[in-house]
């Protein structure tokens, strides 16, 4: 089965580099016509994240499908860093010790990475028990979830490998019986 992983147009947090994670931003006019200008691949079936940012993606690129919400593709909790940039972080101690632990350590107040690479990919585990074959599935979701599902089904490459800039992404083919994904492209 085609599978598309985009990654939701700019929001104003975005463009500012900052951490938006629960932060519900609609898209900026920015991120909004990045969309526009951008051709992606047809889809037969959408999937979001529940977040503004996403829907308005799924909206924009795929206007006559309606999009199927799935809560645990929701970006993650960055409790304390959350709506900051990496100017406002540089010399707190717990942000170095996250640094430092190499992204791996739960968030202050937030959420640990771990738990939420977990979410991402059970939800997509339980998602492609109802794929079709010969459909294309398009995922207009955060960044972290296309990281986490990309890392546990794409053997090639780790998390970091597989960040997408906002209105990019990947074109793929999952391979149920493997419980493989193969990226073709990136979009």
């Amino acid at each position: 089965m085609k599978l598309i992983f985009i990654r939701h147009g700019a929001t104003h947090g975005n463009t500012e580099r900052r951490y938006i994670g629960r932060t519900d931003e609609e898209l900026c006019q920015t991120g909004i016509m990045s969309l526009r200008e951008k051709s992606y691949p047809p889809a037969d079936v959408l999937y979001t994240s529940p977040m503004k940012r996403c829907l308005q993606t799924g909206e924009i690129i795929y206007p006559r499908l309606s999009p199927i919400v799935v809560n645990d593709f929701r970006e993650c909790d960055f409790g304390e860093f959350e709506g900051k940039n990496y100017a406002e972080l540089n010399g707190r101690e717990d942000y170095q010790k996250w640094i430092d632990s190499g992204g791996t350590m739960a968030f202050p107040g937030g959420e640990d990475p771990a738990g939420f690479k977990k979410r991402c990919v059970c939800a997509f585990l339980e998602l492609s028990k109802t794929f079709e074959e010969e459909k294309t599935a398009a995922f207009a979701v955060h960044g972290g979830t296309i990281m986490s599902i990309l890392e546990a089904f794409e053997e090639r490459r780790d998390y970091y490998h597989w960040q997408a800039k906002n209105a990019c992404g990947y074109v793929a083919e999952w391979y149920r019986d493997e419980k493989k994904i193969e990226v073709r492209e990136e979009i």
